[in-house]
């Protein structure tokens, strides 16, 4: 968008002098922008999917003992805990086994 505001001024506004130096500025500042969000947004992979529940937390809706409910992140899950977790007791999840979660309380 700098780059066309440039170009219009020089072509319209700016004095004969001006028109090349304005134009190649503002070439340089969009290239070195476009660089600058590229680099941006590849600093970290996307993460997506059940894997990234890993390390969550939510809160018990049926008694896991051991096997329950959990609702994370506004859906339930079915969640194994060894040590017992009542309703209401916020979880951790440590591990996603197929498509239960293995929780531990949460401190």
């Amino acid at each position: 968008m700098l780059l066309l505001g440039a170009i219009l001024l020089a072509v319209f506004v700016l004095p004969d002098a001006w028109d090349v130096p304005v134009v190649l500025a503002a070439a340089v500042v969009e290239v070195g922008e476009t660089g600058f969000w590229l680099w941006y947004t590849r600093r970290r992979r996307a993460q997506v999917g059940a894997e990234t529940l890993v390390g969550a937390t939510g809160r018990v809706v049926t008694p896991c003992l051991p096997l329950g409910q959990v609702r994370l992140q506004g859906e339930l899950w079915r969640a194994r805990c060894d040590e017992g977790a009542d309703v209401g007791d916020e979880v951790r999840v440590l591990e996603l086994d197929g498509l239960t979660l293995v929780v531990e309380r949460a401190a």
